[in-house]
């Protein structure tokens, strides 16, 4: 599934958030979105997820305006079929994301059944997840409330991947979580991308993970794309260490 940005803006006063005429992220795509804080990575990926309004343009997901039906938005396509991207959508921006007075047991059934997926698929395909959970996830008898930074961190992740999505956007994946853990995170990205050929986005500050999964990167800042990078083999950390160096 291919994403298509058409004049995508959006502003919180007189901050531009992000300002984007033209994008295609094509299918099957491994893409890494970096820059420093504020260039507008979060924002982007809460307008793909239509959880923000842009202030003008749009977020196509193979060829479907991701707004939908929304009042005063034209649409050619049945408000009941507008919201036909979600379902092969999986995401983790931050803990909002998380129900916490569910156990994990709790929250993966829950997240199974919006998507059409038994209990027995369910605990079938947490399976992939067990070198990520290191038995402190399932079968503690807690809630997602009471559990640390991390592992909170790894249930979102986990929640957005077993649905196995056709597009999957993660934001700062890596946070909170301990080197090996980040390991971990990385391989089940790239080896989705690889298996499955999920069209995956994925905001990060971590330059090393981003450049060894990803297959092209995007550098944002102040709102702006100012570098899209082929990434074969890592060749674009040369191009963003400059930058960063640059910058600091």
């Amino acid at each position: 599934m291919d994403l298509k940005i058409e004049n995508l803006k959006k502003v919180y006063g007189e901050k531009v958030a992000l300002d984007i005429t033209d994008l295609t992220i094509q299918s099957g795509e491994l893409v890494g979105l970096v820059g420093n804080n504020g260039a507008g990575k979060t924002t982007l990926l809460r307008l793909i997820l239509d959880l923000i309004k842009a202030d003008s343009g749009r977020v196509l997901s193979d060829g479907q305006d991701v707004t939908g039906a929304r009042d005063g938005h034209p649409t050619d396509f049945k408000a009941a079929d507008s919201l036909a991207w979600k379902r092969y959508t999986g995401s983790f921006i931050d803990g909002r994301f998380l129900i916490d007075f569910y156990t994990p047991e709790e929250y993966f059934t829950f997240i199974g059944k919006l998507y059409g997926l038994t209990e027995d698929t369910v605990r079938e395909r947490l399976k992939v997840f067990e070198p990520l959970m290191h038995d402190e996830i399932l079968g503690t008898r807690k809630y997602l409330r009471d559990f640390s930074e991390g592992n909170r961190q790894k249930i979102g992740i986990i929640g957005a991947m077993m649905i196995r999505p056709k597009v999957l956007l993660l934001d700062e994946p890596f946070n909170y979580l301990d080197p090996s853990s980040q390991i971990v995170v990385a391989r089940l990205i790239a080896d989705m991308n690889r298996e499955l050929g999920t069209t995956v986005v994925i905001s990060s500050h971590n330059l090393s993970f981003v450049s060894d999964i990803s297959t092209r990167i995007l550098l944002l800042e102040k709102g702006l794309l100012i570098k899209d990078l082929p990434n074969s083999e890592g060749s674009a950390i040369a191009a963003l260490n400059d930058y960063f160096n640059a910058e600091a």
